[in-house]
């Protein structure tokens, strides 16, 4: 870490409110890299005299803080497992019960992404069983921005690359090259702007009461620091449903299974909890 960089994080929050003192060291500093470059600025010592001179700059810097990144059905392993066999198991888990419907949370939806393929291995289960429990899913972002990127559903060749041609035809219209969600994909997901690190509440407030069977909290503690990742952890795990799951992405796997945390498959990234 260079030396910088904590006497940056107290001078941003001394001057003008903002706290970055959460962010993992690396991170934090590859990010002040990244605005000196960008910025134009000969070093980093030079970009934090811009930071205090300028509070457009300090909320810029912030923007890079804020990842912003995602793919659909990111990580095959990961998509594979929900789709032939967690989600079967939690719907016929609901379909025996009391409960009318299968309840996702999406924790840092993105643009939109996660929540779509979601919606995709769902969607594509109803026409096999016609007894299917509804569902709902909540995406959550602490970005107003990205949250309109996700109502929008808009996405460009690049951003589907993952998607199979089939799925693209069942689920998607191109319009000029950018390729639109369609409304009956959009039908059940719910986007709203949430801060993990809130203490008004342990979950979004459009859920009402939490209580989820499948959280994705995925690509995104590694950005933070121990006590921050755990903060995140306790809050999305207290919102998990008995018997529910914790999915994570593929690089933060080892987080959970150094707090003894087994994964239902390995390599998936998926747990019990």
């Amino acid at each position: 870490m260079n030396d910088t960089t904590p006497y940056l994080s107290e001078l941003l929050l001394r001057l003008h409110g903002i706290d970055i003192s959460k962010y993992e060291d690396s991170f934090l500093h590859n990010a002040l890299l990244k605005g000196a470059t960008e910025s134009r600025c000969a070093s980093v010592e030079e970009y934090g005299v811009l930071l205090k001179e300028r509070r457009s700059a300090a909320d810029l810097f912030l923007q890079y803080l804020n990842i912003q990144y995602s793919e659909f059905l990111r990580n095959t392993l990961t998509f594979s497992v929900l789709e032939g066999i967690i989600l079967p198991s939690l719907l016929s888990k609901i379909k025996a019960g009391k409960r009318k419907e299968l309840r996702i949370w999406c924790a840092a939806c993105a643009a939109g992404q996660e929540a779509y393929s979601l919606a995709m291995l769902l969607e594509e289960r109803r026409p096999g069983d016609p007894d299917a429990p509804s569902y709902r899913i909540f995406a959550t972002d602490q970005s107003d921005t990205v949250i309109e990127e996700a109502l929008l559903g808009r996405y460009s060749a690049g951003e589907i690359q993952n998607v199979s041609m089939k799925r693209v035809a069942a689920w998607f219209t191109e319009q000029g090259g950018v390729y639109i969600v369609r409304e009956e994909l959009r039908a059940n997901i719910q986007f709203s702007v949430f801060d993990l690190f809130s203490e008004q509440s342990r979950f979004p407030p459009e859920s009402i009461y939490g209580d989820f069977d499948l959280v994705f909290c995925a690509n995104l503690l590694y950005y933070y620091k121990r006590e921050y990742r755990q903060v995140i952890l306790d809050k999305v795990r207290s919102a998990i449903a008995r018997g529910g799951y914790l999915v994570t992405g593929e690089t933060e796997r080892e987080i959970l299974l150094q707090n003894a945390h087994v994964e239902v498959i390995p390599q998936s990234a998926i747990f019990r909890v």
